[in-house]
């Protein structure tokens, strides 16, 4: 970060975007951490657990088109505040009813897609604040927000073992207001919002090749991401027998690293281009999951290789949002929904299945291939558009276009 980008926007406001995202994060994936907890409670089979951690991923990709529509219409600091407060009173609720049934914790995981669907407003936020050559940096810093996956897996399984499940739920409302709060002072919308678009206009995005393109290189990258970050408890419990908290633990390390590697994704895109970063990104992930497909002999070993690949997949949703705004300056919003929205099919596709893949077969190894066949198909697709964008953007610099 140089004094350039310092100058070039609105810093208050960019914290403000990280916060609410980190928070909101950590309160979207919550079901994760607490996931072995609930699994004993509830008595649910593995591809219940994965329908489970599953449930709040797709609730927050269809619920980001939501907020990308109030985003356009009423601005992201209205919209933002809107979502915390309905995620705050769903959990809220939760606590003080109690959930009791397997019904009841997938309804939970509805509402906190509304959790989920915050990327579709932090984003925004500080997007428009800052210029094309600091794009990258401006929305890996507030995209990091993905964070907030190590602050639930470091927490709530230990919170989970002195106060029960259900009250986690509960204590997790504590953080959410006091941010809630300093977003409400300290974000502002930018001056140069644009013109709000009817729905039918918003429809139209989708008639245009490029918006498709991010959206399955998004639902690889961030999929990816949050599916692992969902599903790792689980599956350092199943593979390796690890307690609840150590699995906690285990995957805090993993997800710190692919949130710590968001921002760095941006800026190394800002530097040498998206395409040419996000290609090698793909490349390293598709392999950290072939190789751990395989069921390494020693836990430590899983966690090396979750780290490397999550690293991957965060520098590439980084990536992915150096590019997305060079294309889409003026319907940011809404693509930021449309794209966010199918990250989100991606990491419900991933959580899902390897919970089935784990019942079905007995082993964790298809869901793991399947997913790193699309990182692959997902790289050869990029090569190929690469050469139309390198015509169809002209005004970009080599450095932001290839």
């Amino acid at each position: 970060m140089n004094k350039g980008f310092l100058r070039a926007g609105h810093l208050p406001t960019l914290v403000a975007a990280f916060l609410y995202f980190d928070l909101s994060f950590m309160a979207w994936v919550i079901l994760g951490p607490l996931g072995v907890q609930i699994a004993k409670t509830l008595d649910l089979n593995a591809g219940q657990k994965g329908l489970m951690v599953a449930v709040p991923v797709l609730a927050g990709a269809f619920l980001r088109i939501f907020n990308g529509v109030l985003v356009d219409h009423f601005g992201p600091k209205r919209a933002g505040l809107f979502a915390q407060i309905v995620v705050i009173a769903g959990l809220a609720v939760a606590w003080l009813h109690g959930v009791h049934t397997y019904a009841e914790i997938l309804l939970v995981g509805i509402v906190l897609g509304m959790a989920g669907a915050s990327f579709a407003v932090a984003l925004p936020l500080a997007s428009r604040w800052y210029p094309p050559q600091h794009q990258g940096t401006a929305l890996g810093i507030a995209g990091a927000g993905n964070s907030g996956t190590v602050l639930g897996a470091l927490f709530a399984p230990s919170l989970a073992v002195a106060f029960g499940w259900n009250n986690v739920l509960g204590l997790v409302v504590v953080p959410l207001a006091i941010v809630l709060v300093i977003y409400a002072l300290c974000a502002k919308d930018t001056p140069h919002r644009p013109i709000a678009k009817s729905f039918v206009d918003y429809l139209r995005i989708l008639k245009i090749d490029d918006a498709w393109w991010f959206m399955v290189f998004y639902s690889v990258t961030f999929g990816g991401f949050v599916g692992l970050s969902s599903s790792l408890p689980i599956y350092y419990n199943d593979q390796y027998g690890l307690a609840p908290v150590q699995a906690g633990y285990a995957t805090a390390a993993c997800v710190f690293v692919g949130s710590l590697m968001r921002p760095v994704g941006g800026a190394i895109a800002d530097r040498i281009g998206g395409v040419r970063a996000l290609s090698t990104m793909y490349l390293v992930a598709a392999l950290a999951l072939i190789i751990v497909s395989f069921g390494l002999p020693h836990f430590w070993l899983a966690i090396v290789v979750f780290i490397v690949g999550m690293g991957a997949l965060g520098m590439g949703n980084g990536a992915v949002f150096q590019l997305v705004p060079q294309r889409f300056a003026r319907e940011i919003g809404v693509m930021t929904g449309l794209v966010g929205m199918m990250g989100g099919v991606g990491g419900f596709y991933l959580a899902s299945s390897l919970g089935y893949a784990k019942q079905l077969t007995g082993s964790y190894q298809a869901g793991f291939l399947i997913f790193a066949l699309l990182a692959f198909v997902a790289l050869l697709s990029l090569s190929r558009v690469k050469k139309r964008w390198r015509a169809s953007w002209p005004g970009l610099s080599d450095a932001v276009r290839i």
